[in-house]
């Protein structure tokens, strides 16, 4: 029993270690992609394109270096390539370029912070399909969600917008992409492994969109820095973020619970925004990050306490 228990606990700690790893990368490639499109004029459509393609291809290389023929097995059932398709559309390409969009009409930490109000959709979903009432720390995690949202949005004040509404547009599409990023693919993971399962889906979300924007097509000057910018985008904010974030979903036993730990994002890439980029970030914006962030927290708690209660 202790033994088994040793294990449980190792497989935990396993599984936010990798979120922690995929938060962190994730919330730096924010700043790093603002600093593309706003001071280098490239676009977000020729980033998620390219960022995409060359991910995917690695990823499938490195599955196949290692898994051989059964990287293609994944198109035997029909089950499996519906389930795939709908991760590389609906998950991947449209967490890329839903979050993209909003950093190129607003900044990173906006657009960060806004994604983040995912563990509430996330949570708000399990409530319905288990057809349970919320619980009170879930409601109160919802009211510190919408108060987060509202301040990050318009300053406390009630009739005008802080950020443009493309920017809330783009970044509240992006909590619904990661909202279903997470949840969808579980049963594929289990059966196919995170690095053909990702690799794949970023290949097929790429091929989806290269007829909406060409990846030969691009504005913007190139220089070291810009080199630097893409590599650490695709190899750190990109693959290996990714892997870690999808391949923790073996070692934590609920899904939301990866999302809701991966509140170090939002806090490292606004961190990031406003001391790299000089991105202004008043009061307000930090209440609101607060009380999104705390959202979080509550949700984590709450989830932690539903897992002892059933052990």
């Amino acid at each position: 029993m202790n033994f088994e228990n040793t294990f449980a606990n190792h497989s935990k700690i396993k599984g936010f270690s990798l979120v922690i790893i995929a938060a962190t990368l994730w919330g730096i490639s924010g700043p790093v992609a603002q600093y593309l499109f706003q001071q280098h004029s490239f676009s977000p459509e020729w980033l998620v394109v390219v960022r995409l393609l060359m991910s995917g291809f690695l990823l499938l290389g490195l599955a196949y270096r290692k898994e051989k023929y059964k990287v293609w097995g994944i198109w035997k059932d029909r089950n499996d390539r519906l389930s795939l398709l709908l991760f590389s559309i609906l998950g991947i390409l449209a967490v890329q370029y839903t979050f993209f969009a909003a950093i190129k009409n607003g900044n990173a930490a906006t657009a960060t912070v806004l994604q983040y109000l995912a563990p509430v959709i996330i949570t708000g979903y399990l409530a319905i399909r288990s057809k349970r009432f919320p619980s009170t720390k879930e409601i109160t995690a919802l009211l510190l969600a919408i108060a987060g949202t509202f301040l990050l949005i318009t300053h406390g004040k009630i009739h005008s917008l802080s950020i443009s509404g493309l920017t809330v547009f783009w970044g509240l599409s992006s909590a619904l992409a990661l909202a279903f990023y997470t949840l969808q693919p579980h049963r594929i993971l289990q059966k196919w492994g995170s690095t053909i399962v990702i690799g794949w889906g970023m290949l097929i979300g790429g091929i989806a969109f290269s007829p909406i924007h060409f990846p030969w097509l691009y504005h913007g000057s190139w220089s070291i820095p810009i080199y630097l910018s893409l590599f650490f985008i695709i190899i750190f904010g990109t693959i290996i973020a990714f892997f870690c974030y999808l391949e923790s979903l073996k070692y934590i036993s609920c899904a939301s619970q990866s999302s809701l730990l991966a509140c170090l994002e939002p806090l490292s890439a606004t961190l990031l925004s406003v001391a790299w980029l000089n991105v202004s970030f008043g009061f307000m914006e930090w209440i609101g990050t607060g009380c999104i962030l705390c959202t979080i927290v509550l949700l984590s708690a709450s989830k932690n306490n539903e897992t002892s209660k059933n052990n």
